[in-house]
């Protein structure tokens, strides 16, 4: 029988039939982090196909202003409603989410590097800081044992794919030595953890009760490790070598078996959605890159397609995340 603590996406506490802010979600961060990722990919684009730089710009900030109006949403409640903030953090499910609010502050330090690289720097720093220190406790947690093993659902990863994002987006000011070692740290740990996760969570979706519907658009989070891994390594590394090209790859090959798992039209619509951003937006920036390195026509076509998936996917995530912002059925 399935698990019944994981039927609802937000099972921390019991929403009430009124809009009020203590309903926000938590993992509504996803959605920057997404466009960010969008951004990106556009930007990269630009360099390499001609793309208009106006698009990455424009969705870039547009992602900047997403993540201050969730923050300034995110920081009343938790003035407001401190017990639901708690509970969520605590949760062995929804506490995993609190990663997409550090991906966000990393990957906008990105975003805006080209126009202030002090800003960057603090951003990044600050997104850093809050990184290691949210893997710590999650890895303690983890770590008192008797864990339900129902709860190794993809949002488990979201952590160690935050770490990974700090070698990801680092290396944007020069004067940052420092920042080297850091890098081997972030890489070292992200790369780990999100192994034995994966492989925790690959057992439990093989041997258990399949997830419930509302969490089918978190499997995406699957694709993460391999795509931010490439991303992060080649980043590392300053090049695109062997080892690199496996884990596009088999980045590659998971969104291909789980893409018709996720978009389905008996999967309803809800925040939970934006799981799917960041992984996507990942593996478009992946293959930009190594197709930019092969020159080679497939590999071309494969990155202008996830590019062009990844642009319509989160336009619509867009579009029906406002309708529902403004009806009040968001806050729920």
């Amino acid at each position: 029988m399935q698990n019944e603590s994981l039927n609802p996406p937000f099972p921390v506490f019991h929403p009430s039939s009124e809009a009020s802010l203590r309903n926000l979600p938590v993992n509504l961060f996803g959605s920057v982090m997404g466009l960010s990722g969008l951004a990106l990919a556009w930007r990269l684009a630009h360099g390499s196909l001609g793309a208009p730089a106006v698009i990455g710009e424009a969705i870039g900030a547009f992602a900047l202003g997403v993540f201050v109006l969730l923050a300034l949403g995110y920081a009343t409640k938790l003035a407001r409603h401190p017990q639901a903030v708690h509970g969520e953090f605590h949760h062995p499910v929804t506490g995993n989410f609190f990663g997409t609010i550090v991906i966000s502050m990393l990957l906008l330090s990105a975003v805006i590097a080209p126009y202030s690289a002090s800003a960057a720097h603090a951003l990044w720093t600050l997104g850093a800081i809050a990184t290691f220190v949210l893997g710590f406790v999650v890895v303690s947690r983890l770590l008192r044992g008797q864990v339900d093993a129902s709860h190794a659902v993809p949002a488990w990863l979201i952590p160690g794919v935050a770490t990974l994002d700090i070698a990801v987006t680092a290396g944007h000011d020069p004067s940052m030595a420092w920042a080297a070692e850091l890098n081997l740290l972030a890489m070292a740990v992200g790369a780990v953890l999100a192994l034995v996760l994966f492989v925790l969570i690959v057992g439990r979706l093989v041997h258990q009760a399949p997830l419930a519907p509302a969490m089918t658009p978190s499997l995406m989070i699957l694709v993460g490790p391999f795509a931010v891994g490439f991303l992060a390594y080649t980043n590392i590394t300053g090049s695109i070598d062997r080892f690199a090209a496996l884990l596009f790859y088999f980045a590659l090959f998971m969104f291909a078996v789980l893409a018709p798992k996720v978009f389905r039209p008996s999967v309803k619509f809800s925040p939970a959605w934006w799981a799917i951003g960041f992984p996507m937006a990942a593996l478009a920036n992946a293959a930009l890159k190594y197709a930019q390195l092969r020159g080679s026509a497939p590999l071309w076509i494969v990155a202008v397609l996830l590019l062009g998936m990844l642009t319509v996917a989160l336009g619509v995530l867009t579009v029906r995340t406002l309708r529902i912002a403004f009806n009040g059925k968001l806050f729920t």
